[in-house]
């Protein structure tokens, strides 16, 4: 699945980054949303950058996940607004630089997004393998109001059924270059 997103021509990712704004400008309920978990594309990922130029145009506050440097598989949300300073962290993936930045507790967003590698339609997510975005939100004991975890992907990256543990989290949507997915599954954040 990375090789066939990897292997889109820059034509096929501007033209699936406009798709993937169109799924989410559907949404009625993410427009009410101030505060966005996002990240910038890697690996042949779906590019959500129109989408972060149009949450700011909309006075919406958007934040970048940076590796947290004490925990282990664990995720920082920082403020990402145009000129930000971004440094590659050590997968190479561009992150704001920590230093001076506004950090949020990841519970504090109204909206994460973030990037798939594939998923079904029970909301169930094939990520890369390291676990921070299920390590991020699994302390959901102290949470009154959580996130809405939202994937982003190309829309060849669907399958009927992946497989799933137990400590998986899974998605309430996935916003495709082609429309977007509702779960209704109970162990969602939201």
């Amino acid at each position: 699945m990375r090789k066939k997103r990897r292997a889109l021509t820059p034509a096929q990712q501007r033209s699936a980054a406009s798709g993937l704004q169109k799924s989410l400008s559907s949404a009625i309920h993410l427009s009410r949303s101030a505060r966005w978990g996002l990240y910038l594309a890697n690996d042949g990922e779906i590019n959500p950058l129109p989408t972060i130029q149009r949450l700011w145009r909309r006075k919406k506050a958007c934040y970048l996940p940076v590796l947290h440097p004490l925990y282990h598989n664990r995720l920082w949300f920082v403020r990402y607004e145009p000129g930000t300073k971004l440094k590659p962290n050590k997968y190479g993936i561009p992150e704001p630089v920590l230093r001076g930045a506004k950090r949020v507790p990841p519970w504090s967003l109204h909206v994460v997004c973030f990037p798939l590698v594939a998923f079904d339609k029970q909301g169930n997510r094939l990520g890369m393998g390291g676990g921070y975005y299920d390590r991020t939100f699994a302390d959901r004991r102290v949470i009154i109001k959580r996130p809405k975890l939202i994937g982003f992907a190309h829309h060849f990256q669907q399958f009927p059924e992946l497989p799933h543990e137990p400590w998986d989290i899974p998605l309430s949507a996935v916003a495709t270059d082609q429309q977007l997915h509702h779960f209704r599954n109970k162990k969602a954040l939201r």
